[in-house]
């Protein structure tokens, strides 16, 4: 284990007035998977003003005791070590805070308090190991335990019951059974979170790679009806003859798709909810049922899901964009370059990468062997060219105005054929496109007659034919 020397130096000028000083919590859950801490926590039995005697640099804000130190380090997971002091608490009403804390004295006692096994063990300076409830044994064993009786830390904050789940899902671990079980029995404490606390737990898990594996547990578990209820519609709802799983399986396979490519959250989220308005708009049963208008529903839908776990108003936009328009057409024969523009106006240019993107996982969710096949390249094909302005004189640095002044004349034949040159040219070698340059070759243009300046036609209709090749080979059509 590598224990930095700016952590280091901050318990040794503890120890050196007399103080204890252990690194406790998820950095040391961390340092014993051989991962790299995302940020230091310290605990020690000096109180907040003696921590800050110690520490000039460093300020106290809250109700905890937490003191925050600032190291000078130019590494972002140590400029700033948190320091706590021995505590204890006592009765959880809100079940989320304490009623009141207590500063302890032995480090037992600050530990005895913490919510998870692998999260109570401390090290010390030296890397001497201080594992009083086994939290190693069950490093090795992959379980997620409670440090005593699940039901008296579910009870004291019940943010917990989604920490396990996340912590089960970011570490690819299990619940141990008799913690797995006091979940589903508190699942209802979650009603107490606030929404911000509720988000925050699901977006990890959501951004995990096992976000599939998280959001099964989840509804396992029974804790998904306290965040997305509306997920839970689809579960056992029969699909027609373009799908094998039902809407719940579906959507949840979507997500699998898009973590293992790695995509942002919003794109997870919108392959998430896709189709998350089909169990309201089913009509009919079997292989010829319907859901005609599902994403408009689904995208209301997904419009209030956002608002109340209280995402951001840009994510959550995006978010209801992708769904309300994720069933375009794509058939090269439908497709038209209007069409395409009309959709880019309705989601964003900036969104269609992304559209595509929940279109590739609404296919793998249908059990469908390509992500992209040819229909959906020719789509990207198609967007592609809409995306980039044309080949064409408003590339240039000048324009019909600057070559009537430059030429003292109005307008004629003449001012295209000069602009259709200087195009030709800037083609050949854009460094020539500026302004500067330009004029000077519109005097020397002004000489050549209109035949010599018609060849420049050539060079574009060449450079139009080109770059649509090369457009073509970029999405294989």
């Amino acid at each position: 284990m590598r224990i930095p020397n700016e952590v280091k130096q901050v318990i040794t000028k503890l120890n050196e007035k007399g103080f204890e000083a252990y690194i406790v919590g998820g950095c040391v859950r961390d340092l014993l998977l051989g991962k790299e801490p995302k940020d230091w926590d310290i605990t020690t039995n000096a109180k907040p003003e003696q921590i800050q005697e110690l520490f000039s640099e460093s300020f106290y804000e809250n109700n905890f005791g937490t003191v925050t130190i600032q190291t000078g380090s130019e590494e972002s997971s140590l400029k700033e070590v948190q320091i706590t002091p021995y505590r204890t608490e006592a009765k959880y009403t809100d079940k989320r805070h304490p009623d009141e804390i207590q500063f302890a004295e032995k480090l037992d006692e600050d530990l005895s308090r913490r919510d998870f096994t692998i999260n109570a063990i401390a090290i010390d300076s030296k890397g001497e190991i201080i594992d009083l409830f086994n939290g190693q044994k069950d490093l090795k064993a992959k379980l997620i335990r409670t440090v005593g009786n699940p039901y008296e830390r579910f009870n004291e904050d019940a943010l917990r019951l989604l920490r396990a789940v996340r912590l089960a899902t970011v570490l690819n671990f299990k619940i141990e059974s008799t913690t797995q079980e006091a979940v589903k029995e508190n699942s209802e404490l979650l009603r107490a979170i606030s929404k911000e606390r509720i988000r925050d737990e699901f977006i990890k898990i959501i951004e995990a790679d096992r976000a599939y594996e998280g959001i099964l547990m989840l509804q396992e578990l029974g804790l998904l009806k306290y965040i997305v209820p509306e997920l839970e519609e689809g579960v056992g709802v029969e699909q027609n003859l373009h799908h094998i799983y039902t809407v719940w399986e579906h959507n949840t396979r979507a997500l699998k798709y898009t973590a293992e490519q790695e995509y942002p959250l919003h794109v997870r989220l919108a392959s998430l909810f896709h189709d998350i308005g089909k169990p309201r708009t089913k009509r009919g049963e079997g292989k010829y049922s319907t859901f005609y208008g599902h994403e408009v529903v689904g995208a209301r839908m997904v419009a209030e899901i956002m608002n109340r776990l209280k995402f951001p108003n840009e994510i959550g936009e995006t978010v209801t964009k992708l769904v309300r328009y994720h069933m375009f057409f794509y058939n090269p024969e439908e497709v038209t370059e209007s069409s395409v523009r009309r959709l880019m106006v309705n989601v964003g240019k900036e969104n269609m990468e992304d559209l595509l993107k929940v279109r590739e996982a609404d296919r793998i969710g249908s059990g469908r062997p390509k992500a992209v096949p040819y229909k959906l390249r020719h789509m990207k094909y198609i967007i592609d060219k809409v995306s980039h302005d044309p080949i064409s004189v408003k590339m240039l640095k000048v324009n019909g105005e600057d070559v009537m002044k430059e030429l003292t004349s109005g307008p004629g034949p003449k001012v295209g054929l000069v602009l259709n040159s200087l195009l030709a040219e800037v083609l050949d070698d854009p460094n020539k496109n500026t302004k500067e340059h330009l004029i000077q070759r519109i005097h020397e243009l002004d000489k050549q007659s209109p035949e010599e300046l018609k060849k420049a036609l050539e060079r574009i209709d060449q450079a139009v034919e080109e770059e649509e090749k090369e457009r073509m080979k970029k999405y294989y059509v």
